[in-house]
Parts: structure tokens; sequence; C-alpha cells
């Protein structure tokens, strides 16, 4: 699955724990492990594609407005803007769910200059 090795590759890439990166797909530690090794046969359902399409779409978006250091470290950074208020990108769509992972695309695409 293509996807799924984009999600484990961006999840890399932001320096996700197991737990970080389990907990922003939402799917138990043994399955991420599972995706990580590229032993996961299971399918997707809709709530995991839509996560997956976040996940890329931030890791895209990231990629076109900074350089490979902030690429790779925001989503972890804490960020004082008030979508944030303190935390990381990654705690607030951990905590937030879809919604926050939407937002947070959001922030980023206006942030590019597209809406």
């Amino acid at each position: 699955m293509t996807i799924v090795k984009a999600v484990v590759r961006a999840c890399e890439f932001w320096g996700l724990t197991n737990k970080e990166a389990s907990d922003l797909f939402d799917v138990p530690i043994a399955t991420w492990c599972r995706m990580k090794a590229g032993t996961f046969r299971g399918r997707l359902d809709q709530d995991k594609i839509t996560r997956a399409s976040l996940i890329v779409g931030i890791f895209k978006a990231l990629r076109i407005l900074f350089n490979r250091e902030m690429v790779n470290s925001w989503p972890k950074a804490t960020n004082t803007g008030p979508m944030f208020q303190g935390r990381s990108p990654v705690a607030l769509m951990i905590e937030g769910g879809i919604p926050a992972m939407l937002r947070t695309r959001r922030y980023l695409d206006g942030l590019r200059g597209g809406l």
C-alpha cells in the first residue's frame, strides 16, 4: 500500500515515536509497527484514508513552505500561534483528531497563500 508507506515516511521524517505515530494515525501500536515493517495487510477505512491524506498533504505543504530542517522539525516544535497555544502541531492533531488535522492543513495552506 503506497499510502501507508507515505504516512510511515512522513512520520519518520518528523521524528515521531511509535506511540505518537500510532496515535496520530489512530491505530494500535502493533498495527503501526506492522505498517512500518511493511507487513500490514489490512484495509484502511475512511477514517484512516482521511488521516493519511491529511498527513501527506501536511508533509507536502511543509516541503513547499520550508527548508528541509523545518519540514522535519515543525510538526513537533512548540508553536505559540493562537491555534496551537504553546503545543506542537502533532500534539494538537493527536488530541483533536481529524478536525485538528484539517485545521493544521488549512493553516499551512493559508501560509503559502492558498485556501
